[in-house]
Formats: structure tokens, sequence, C-alpha cells
């Protein structure tokens, strides 16, 4: 039986709640309790496994104290009818990166720098270490 891939959306939702759990400082064991399911059902839906219903969704929203639309900030948009008015997504990299424990330790930290011009500093830091030209 051929296994079949997690819908780009399901992935996408699943990294968001990831994503703003790990923002809250919350376990997927902790999740799992206050939604009375195990941690390994949270797990399944960070991956994009399997899929969070809406009456879920909205009980994850409300633990994690988010919008529902939250979730769905910078989803892939699928077929033509995704075009048109809408606006230009963030690249998906950067919600990858966001939903990694060092990407969000590193922004909240960045962000607590008050200074704009130490923090412009540690961006041409991190471009030079890169071997990278800025864009």
């Amino acid at each position: 039986m051929v296994k079949k891939a997690p819908n780009p959306i399901d992935k996408h939702v699943g990294s968001r709640v990831r994503m703003r759990r790990m923002m809250v400082g919350m376990s997927q064991e902790k999740l799992g309790e206050h939604l009375g399911i195990t941690f390994q059902q949270i797990q399944k839906y960070e991956k994009g496994t399997n899929r969070i219903g809406a009456s879920r969704l909205q009980q994850i929203s409300t633990t994690l104290g988010v919008p529902v639309a939250f979730f769905f900030e910078g989803a892939p948009t699928v077929g033509p009818e995704g075009e048109g008015f809408s606006e230009e997504q963030s690249p998906a990299y950067i919600s990858d990166f966001l939903a990694t424990s060092d990407g969000l330790t590193l922004t909240r930290n960045f962000m607590r720098i008050s200074d704009a011009r130490v923090r412009r500093r540690i961006v041409d830091l991190v471009i030079a270490i890169a071997g990278e030209t800025e864009a």
C-alpha cells in the first residue's frame, strides 16, 4: 500500500501550531492535556500527518491564545483561485525556521535588543558568516 503524503495546508497549519506552542513555552504533553488527547496526537498534528478538525483547531487557538486565522497565515495557495488579490506570502523557509526552537530563541532574543545599530551589526555579522551578500 502506498503511503499518502501530508497535504501542504495540513503541514503548514501543524507547523504554525508547533511554532505557537513553542512561543508560549508549552510542551506537547501539556497541550495534549488541555485538549484531552495524547502528546502523540499533537505530534501527528504538528507534522501534518493527521488533519486538525475545525472544533479541535478552535480549542487549540483558545489554548494557545491566538485567533484561528493565525494558523493559516502564510499558508501555501492551492490552484489558480489562490492567485489574484491575495497578499504576497512569506517564503516557507521563514515559517519553517521560526517553527524551530533555535529560530524562536534567536528571534525572541534579537527583538529584545533595543539598539537598532546593534541589531544591524548582528545582521551584518550573520551575512558575513554565511558568505552571502544582502538582497
